[in-house]
């Protein structure tokens, strides 16, 4: 039988590695609305495919060393055809958390369930197919261009989905392209399968055609677990800093993924990975300007060259990690052993991230920890080449920016929580409240709830105006006029009822009266601690005050109407764009527990997304009536405001007419060809600043 040429090969690694990036944000499209929808509910996704894609590793590591070559190739068609029919890749409405459950567990439980087949065994084709074609081929550098061409596969898979996917598709109909992409893919693999083992026999079996070569060393296998630990745990602290710190788009999410990627193409992508003197300078000045970043004061820095910093810093660290594995990489014989063992330091950078430092340390300490032991590769490369001519002046060099970038570190962690009165952290992020105090007139200290570096709410800590609304709920912002719109109306008297999405430190609580009924729905159990424990506007309200733990809009789907008068959307993580809450659907939700009368508040203030044409959109094609009202007082130090934008949405005309939202209304901006967000369909792209 004629063996398959390298074209079949090369279509099949690369199909497979296209679906197996393609599939993890449309997957994580289903998931990410039932969390809170935070950048950290990308992050618990890209550990579950690291893990995935180490028991992948790990199953081609095992076909080929223990089993006969016609074993393999029934055992691998078997599977790929029980994959085809096992398990929707949309997840079943019953997997829906209440809202208590541990977040990270039960979004691996979704996955699993969903796409965790499908996944296992495109993760399996890469170091399987090139095993497979290096054992016919004895002596032959193709298989390591092979993986290149696999991380390029997925680099197209992810940029092509924010561009071109995601504008142009449906959930349903990703889900319906895909599953086509997938049966392809298991022809391809499956014409594979049954052809090569049958023709390398011999060489996969036996080894008695080339002369075997020196097993990596234990050594070997630590450092490359090490190295490629490394740059997985850089590769999500960078993501979650970013979109804690610096840019809270979902669409970031997907760049730093995206470099890590572009790493492993150009290391790979040759015969031999030969550094040049750049290789170590790069990384080093990236680490240096990371590590620079993280001092005090730098946190304010404008928000482009940070994000460059950091996107670069991640490339060059990444480029250093994965040059040192591609400099090591072991003859074909050994490449499922390679491909396992970098598979195992991933899942462990991911773990150390996703599962570890949210649960030991109280702020974001995995990315200074991160970036030291990129210093240390750094220093190690440089001796395992000193026999080059310009090892001694680098040596110096290096050594001395080691010490810098250490003591950068060192100050850079210690600035997280300097100056904090609490800094706590979970798996929804980092939150500090920090006391700031006027010395001249100490009516205007108040205390902050921080996540990250995006504000969610003060209090004065002076009694005469600890009951004041500040930040973006004051008697001037859009959710102050719809209370006071609203208490004279129909219900005056009656008692107001009024339900927030998003706790904070609990601001609009001060507008409650005797009578009245507020619910808070926040998804973060540690907000809900902070907000009674640290703030009092929970505790001094006379109003009925209840919190509700969990997703809002899930929380709301399973509870009666609540008969409200207002009803605020006021639930970002850090400055990240909830899209579930922002949907067709949800404002059907939010409707529903509304009176005839009452107004929906959607807080809209945004540096980086234009939310206002998005939920003008929604309103239009609800046939309900919206104004925005911008409050621009500009005086913070003195009265505690900030500048905020409010989209009040009812569906009754006269509540909108009345005086205090009237005298403050404006049109809300829209946008031609904007499609109307639902939950099968979003364009972040289209609304980006």
């Amino acid at each position: 039988m004629r063996r398959p040429p390298l074209t079949l090969f090369a279509a099949t690694i690369f199909l497979s590695a296209f679906l197996l990036f393609q599939i993890q944000p449309i997957s994580a499209r289903f998931v990410v609305p039932w969390f809170g929808g935070s950048a950290a509910v990308w992050t618990a996704c890209l550990l579950f495919f690291q893990i995935v894609l180490l028991l992948g590793y790990l199953y081609a590591h095992a076909s080929i060393h223990f089993l006969k070559p016609h074993v393999q190739a029934i055992v691998h068609v078997v599977l790929l055809l029980a994959s085809a029919v096992a398990f929707s890749l949309v997840p079943s409405p019953m997997l829906k958390p209440a809202g208590t459950e541990e977040p990270v567990s039960r979004i691996l439980l979704v996955l699993a369930s969903t796409v965790g087949l499908k996944y296992f065994l495109l993760s399996t084709t890469g170091p399987l197919l090139q095993a497979w074609y290096a054992a016919g081929r004895p002596g032959e550098s193709y298989p390591y261009r092979l993986y290149a061409l696999s991380n390029f596969g997925s680099m197209l898979a992810l940029l092509g989905y924010p561009i071109l996917v995601e504008p142009l598709l449906t959930r349903h109909q990703q889900v319906g392209w895909w599953t086509g992409g997938y049966v392809a893919f298991a022809i391809l693999c499956g014409v594979v399968a049954l052809t090569v083992p049958r023709q390398t026999a011999p060489a996969i079996t036996e080894g008695n055609m080339t002369p075997p070569s020196p097993a990596p060393t234990p050594g070997q296998y630590v450092y490359w677990t090490f190295l490629a630990g490394i740059a997985s745990a850089l590769l999500l602290s960078i993501t979650n800093y970013i979109s804690q710190n610096i840019a809270a788009v979902p669409l970031l999410w997907i760049l730093p993924l995206t470099l890590y990627l572009l790493t492993f193409i150009i290391c790979f992508g040759g015969k031999i990975w030969n550094p040049k003197r750049l290789f170590l300078v790069l990384p080093t000045i990236g680490i240096a300007a990371m590590a620079l970043c993280l001092l005090p004061g730098k946190e304010h820095l404008p928000i482009w060259p940070l994000l460059s910093i950091f996107l670069f810093g991640l490339f060059f660290c990444c480029l250093l990690c994965h040059g040192e594995l591609a400099r090591q990489k072991p003859a074909s014989q050994h490449l499922t052993t390679f491909y396992l063992t970098m598979s195992l330091g991933g899942a462990m950078g991911g773990i150390f991230v996703a599962l570890i430092a949210p649960s030991v340390f109280n702020a974001q300490y995995e990315l200074p920890l991160s970036l030291g032991a990129s210093m240390m590769v750094a220093l190690f490369s440089l001796f395992a080449t000193r026999k080059q001519r310009y090892f001694q002046a680098s040596l110096g060099i290096l050594t001395t920016l080691a010490t810098m970038v250490l003591v950068m570190l060192i100050s850079g962690a210690g600035n997280q929580v300097r100056g904090c009165r609490l800094s706590v952290r979970n798996f929804y992020g980092t939150l500090q409240v920090r006391d700031y105090v006027d010395p001249n007139n100490g009516e205007n200290s108040y205390r902050a709830l921080m996540n990250g570096n995006i504000l969610h709410g003060t209090q004065f800590l002076s009694d005469a105006r600890r009951r004041q609304p500040t930040t973006y709920y004051a008697p001037t912002s859009g959710i102050g006029r719809a209370i006071a719109a609203t208490r004279l109306g129909p219900t005056a008297g009656t008692g107001q009822r009024i339900g927030i999405i998003g706790l904070g430190a609990g601001t609009c609580a001060a507008y409650g009266r005797p009578g009245d009924h507020y619910w808070y729905f926040d998804i973060n159990p540690q907000v809900i601690t902070l907000a009674r424990s640290q703030f009092t506007y929970l505790s001094d309200s006379p109003a009925k005050v209840e919190t509700v733990l969990g997703d809002a809009r899930l929380s709301l789907e399973k509870m009666p109407p609540l008969d409200l008068d207002v009803l605020a959307v006021d639930a970002f993580t850090s400055d990240s764009i909830p899209i579930h809450l922002l949907t067709r659907e949800a404002f059907e939700t939010y409707f529903r527990h509304l009176k005839p009368g009452g107004i929906l508040c959607v807080h809209v203030t945004n540096r980086y997304v234009r939310l206002q044409p998005i939920v003008a959109n929604v309103a239009r094609e609800m046939g309900k009536q919206a104004v925005v009202i911008k409050d621009r007082n500009q005086d913070f130090d003195r009265t505690g405001i900030n500048v905020s934008d409010w989209v009040l949405v009812s569906s009754s005309k006269a509540a909108l007419s009345e005086k205090h939202i009237e005298s403050a209304a404006n049109p809300v901006e829209t946008k031609n060809g904007l499609r109307t967000w639902t939950d099968d369909y979003s364009n972040l792209f289209q609304v980006l600043k």
